[in-house]
């Protein structure tokens, strides 16, 4: 089946801390601890996969052996809602933001502190109502794009999560089902 992916209502990318119990299904509620990170950019999500290979050649140029040195998975986005306390963590460190709502203040520290990981649920809805989740287990950010204020566009926070492997070697975890009807 062809299809196109929209993202779940009310966000479709949540964050929690490492260690939270993460889902195992495409359906269901998330744990508690997961946090909406609000609005992703019409851009939406890109994953990519790098592997870095290296090909054994014999002796006449045949290539009869492929080794793999790594894979690495990224995940890349923008967030819109520039208010948003747990954007602005993800952004600037758990560490470095203060404050719950923009009524009583917000205050954000830009340092060099290392950035720690996260678990990751990414929700959205398919063509043919199906449901697909993508659990991140681990993701720590490792790069940020340049923020830009002007009055003819929105602010983002454009966001690389690189995928690190869990306890069992695994990136990310996939899940789909159809969605019931109501």
């Amino acid at each position: 089946m062809v299809t196109a992916a929209k993202p779940a209502v009310g966000g479709a990318i949540s964050m929690a801390a490492l260690g939270t119990t993460l889902p195992t299904s495409a359906d269901g509620s998330l744990a508690s601890a997961f946090a909406k990170l609000g609005y992703v950019s019409d851009s939406g999500l890109v994953r990519a996969i790098e592997l870095d290979t290296e090909t054994v050649k014999a002796w006449g140029g045949a290539v009869v052996l492929v080794l793999q040195n790594s894979k690495t998975e990224t995940f890349q986005f923008a967030l819109l809602d520039a208010h948003s306390v747990d954007a602005l963590k993800l952004v600037n460190g758990d560490n470095n933001v203060t404050g719950t709502a923009l009524a009583s203040g917000i205050s954000v520290t830009s340092n060099s502190a290392e950035h720690v990981g996260h678990a990751f649920v990414v929700d959205m809805l398919e063509s043919g109502n199906t449901l697909h989740r993508i659990v991140i287990p681990d993701g720590i950010v490792t790069n940020l794009e340049n923020i830009t204020y002007v009055d003819t566009g929105a602010e983002a926070y454009g966001i690389t999560i690189t995928a690190v492997a869990d306890n069992s070697g695994n990136t990310c975890y996939e899940y789909f089902k159809t969605a019931a009807v109501t």
